[in-house]
């Protein structure tokens, strides 16, 4: 039986990422008024760059995650402002130590002081996270990511002692 599952996710605006957008838009309108002082023949077209050079980004903090489990093979893609789409994390379950939820005893301390973790979720603080722990190139990696539960499902096939529901 093939396993495909699709699940995306929107990643929320963090508090930086607002900060980033007032500072863009600060810098943006404090070269434009220069600009239009001291630059008057171009200063309509450098404007018009400038504008659209901060729209673009700005737009560049608006990124989803992809979820895509297919036989056992996890793949997060992350997708950036709806236009362009990066893979960022594939593995293969069979290399997983543990799969379980952020909230449960399987989050133990060795795990929850991994250096090497990768934030995939849209970080709502709502949201039912979980967690992936393996080794990677012989370094401990923890994966966070808000999978559905079809998704637990086709990991409890594949490595049923290592899925923690």
């Amino acid at each position: 039986m093939d396993v495909f599952i699709e699940k995306l996710i929107k990643r929320r605006k963090s508090p930086a990422d607002v900060a980033y957008m007032f500072l863009l838009l600060f810098i943006a309108f404090g070269i434009s008024h220069f600009v239009f002082l001291f630059i008057s023949g171009l200063a309509p077209l450098i404007i018009a760059g400038l504008m659209f050079l901060t729209y673009y980004l700005i737009s560049m903090r608006n990124i989803e995650y992809e979820y895509i489990v297919t036989n056992g093979d996890i793949d997060i893609d992350m997708i950036v402002n709806q236009r362009k789409r990066k893979r960022v994390f594939t593995a293969n379950c069979k290399d997983f130590e543990v799969v379980a939820r952020v909230n449960s005893d399987q989050y133990t301390k060795q795990i929850r002081e991994t250096k090497n973790v990768l934030n995939f979720t849209s970080r709502n603080s709502n949201a039912d996270v979980w967690f992936i722990y393996l080794i990677q190139n012989g370094m401990p990696m923890v994966i966070l990511f808000e999978p559905d539960e079809r998704m637990i499902d086709g990991f409890r096939t594949f490595i049923p002692r290592k899925v923690f529901k």
